[in-house]
Parts: structure tokens; sequence; C-alpha cells
């Protein structure tokens, strides 16, 4: 069965420890990560004839990595199969069969897959598949100080969970559709985003969109 994340945005303070804790166990450089977080902010002000102000800024954060997706763009494009879903239901890329051609990243709506500058080939977040198979939670789950991740099959988070998952949905702005490619990605929004509204990703430049 598939696995996803469980992604808590209402707790999220974006604070970057699960994109510390991912560049530091896979050993990458400053340019380099498979989880990034997204800072969305919006609102407007204004000002009463009596002179006082109002607002109703809002700001908040998606921490993002891949996510697993149930209909993956990145393994439709790929002309080798070396982007596939394993036994395990984890998508990634053998790097035997790679050859850089960079189709996943182009087809990615989420920015997951990416081509590293040596050997060429596409990397990206395998859901720490080594630690799964020892029983561990991916590093960035395990490091969140504020336990806003989790990793699992579908019916276990739901299990762990189940309180706020009459809230859970695929996708919140700036993220596209969850009907493009069915990403196993459960979200509970904080209450700006489960309104929907409308702002701005303020932090392009950090993550390189």
């Amino acid at each position: 069965m598939p696995k996803g994340f469980f992604f808590d945005n209402a707790r999220c303070t974006g604070c970057r420890t699960c994109v510390m804790a991912c560049k530091d166990y896979h050993d990458h450089g400053p340019d380099e990560g498979f989880r990034r977080v997204l800072d969305y902010e919006g609102g407007d002000w204004n000002v009463a004839e009596d002179g006082t102000v109002s607002q109703d800024a809002f700001a908040y954060h998606i921490s993002l990595a891949c996510n697993h997706c149930a209909s993956p763009a990145c393994t439709q494009v790929c002309p080798t199969g070396a982007m596939h879903r394993d036994e395990t239901g984890l998508i990634w890329p053998d790097i035997t069969k790679c050859i850089g051609c960079g189709y996943c990243t182009m087809a990615c709506p989420y920015h997951a897959p990416v081509i590293d500058k040596e050997p060429k080939r596409s990397s990206k977040c395998d859901g720490c598949r080594e630690r799964l198979a020892a029983g561990q939670a991916p590093i960035c789950v395990e490091a969140c100080p504020l336990r806003a991740l989790d990793f699992g099959e579908k019916g276990d988070i739901f299990e762990r969970h189940a309180e706020w998952w009459d809230e859970v949905r695929g996708d919140i702005l700036p993220l596209p559709s969850e009907t493009e490619t069915g990403p196993n990605l459960f979200i509970r929004p904080c209450p700006a985003a489960a309104q929907g509204r409308k702002g701005a990703l303020v932090n392009r430049k950090e993550i390189g969109l």
C-alpha cells in the first residue's frame, strides 16, 4: 500500500528543523535538499473613519517533500523506468537506469525530483526507505520539534490522527490541486489555509522557484 506524509499545518512554525535534518542525513550541500518549507502570506489593512486601523494579515508554512503520489507524473514521463514505485509503495530513481534527462523534474508539480550536479542523475526524497526498513521514521519526522510531521500508510495515519480527519485534505494554497497527481499527502490546515485565503509565496528565492 502506498505510503505518504501527514502534515499538521496548524502546528508548523516554519522552523526548518525538518529541512536541516534531511540535509544532514543525506549529506547535502547548501544548494541541495529533498525537503523545503514554503512561506505563504497575505491579508490587508484598512483605516476606519475614526482613524483606527484593522488588519486581517495571515502567514503559514508548508513543509514539503515528495508525496509518493497515486498517479505520479515523474514515473509517467521517465523514458528508462528509472523513476519507479517499489514494492513498499515508495517512489525513487534507480541511478543505474537514470540518464539525467530531467523529465521527472519538469513534470512534478511539487518540484520533488532534482538532477544532482554530480553524477548528473535524478534524486529525491524516498521516504528514508533504509530507516523505514529498520523500523524508524523518516529523519524529518523524527526531527520535527512540534510533531507536525508523520509518515506511514493511510490507514495507520488515520488511526494516529483520527481527531483531525474531518479537516484533512490533500492540498492547500499555494500547492497544486490534489486531482493532478493524487498525492499521498494528508494536511490538517490552519484556519487561513482551510478558508483558501489568497496570498503569495514569499520565499521563492530560498526554495529555488
